[in-house]
């Protein structure tokens, strides 16, 4: 039977995670087996039972994480977010004076913002800390963290953060910053799969081998960690499951593109890489990885390359 209470053994200071979908799964796995003491909670009780299989305390509800000094949220954008920490239950309410609340998701940069003043008027603090790489790097601790908050509060978080990451990048103090800087390296990260994902098309179509020009590419110039892990998935039209799903993406690329706007900068190839997205969702594939801009160019190429998951006619 779960126990949804903290047990008082557990002296603090204690680690809550909220959101348990693959990532927020792992960063809590991952915890748990540095030593760490977790409480979890999702709204999905199979996914809290999961983690308590192996040692986490599972939370029925918010005010169970009242205890935890440090809260990470796992949540996917602006909308979950308001939804956690918002009302008279929810996780600003829950939270003692001094706890820190680190976000790990891709939420806006206002959100950002009016989450550290929601907390600094709680005695609370807030550090965001978004992180690139999908949920199997989160697994092997391969992630990199982009960290931005109050010092005071990034020296509290620091050891959880080095626990889940393989690199830690402090960017300021001022908490936007670090989704400012994620939202510019998914950008980055779409344009560079759509790239290689026309590439490979072209040289498809031009009688290559895709895997030996593949490991020509990226065993030259282009090696880096998109080129080979998203390239990767493209050549090998693995794209579920999903490290991001295409909502997710459209969701990144649109924060920013509103950023570039409000800032006045040009973004036109983003802008047409993000309606590329739009039409697939519109396609019906929402649950296929972002990767899969490699498979919308070869069908546009006229291959026939099959949707994972659809019966093709």
């Amino acid at each position: 039977m779960m126990d949804n209470k903290v047990s008082p053994k557990f002296a603090s200071p204690l680690i809550g995670v909220v959101g348990l979908g693959r990532m927020g799964s792992n960063f809590a796995q991952n915890m748990l087996e540095s030593g760490f003491q977790v409480v979890v909670y999702d709204r999905n009780p199979p996914r809290v039972a999961a983690l308590v299989t192996v040692g986490a305390q599972g939370a029925s509800v918010l005010s169970d994480l009242a205890s935890c000094e440090i809260i990470l949220t796992a949540l996917p954008d602006d909308q979950a977010m308001i939804a956690v920490c918002d009302g008279p239950h929810g996780l600003l309410a829950s939270m003692g004076a001094g706890a820190v609340h680190v976000s790990t998701g891709t939420i806006s940069p206002e959100a950002a913002e009016a989450l550290e003043r929601k907390h600094e008027a709680c005695g609370q603090a807030f550090v965001s800390a978004p992180v690139l790489g999908n949920p199997d790097l989160a697994r092997q601790r391969l992630i990199f963290v982009l960290a931005a908050g109050k010092m005071s509060a990034m020296k509290k978080v620091m050891p959880i953060l080095e626990a889940l990451s393989q690199k830690i990048c402090v960017i300021a103090e001022q908490p936007e910053k670090a989704n400012i800087l994620k939202l510019a390296a998914n950008v980055l990260t779409a344009l560079t799969m759509q790239g290689m994902g026309e590439v490979l098309v072209l040289l498809r179509k031009s009688g290559f081998n895709e895997r030996d020009v593949f490991e020509v590419l990226t065993g030259t110039l282009f090696d880096s960690r998109v080129h080979k892990g998203y390239g990767g998935k493209i050549m090998q039209k693995h794209y579920l499951p999903a490290g991001m799903t295409l909502p997710l993406a459209v969701k990144d690329l649109r924060l920013a593109l509103l950023q570039a706007e409000k800032v006045q900068a040009v973004m036109p190839t983003a802008a047409i890489v993000h309606d590329r997205l739009v039409g697939m969702c519109a396609q019906g594939w929402e649950n296929l990885d972002w990767s899969a801009l490699g498979l919308l160019t070869a069908r546009d190429s006229g291959l026939a390359d099959d949707v994972p998951g659809r019966d093709e006619e």
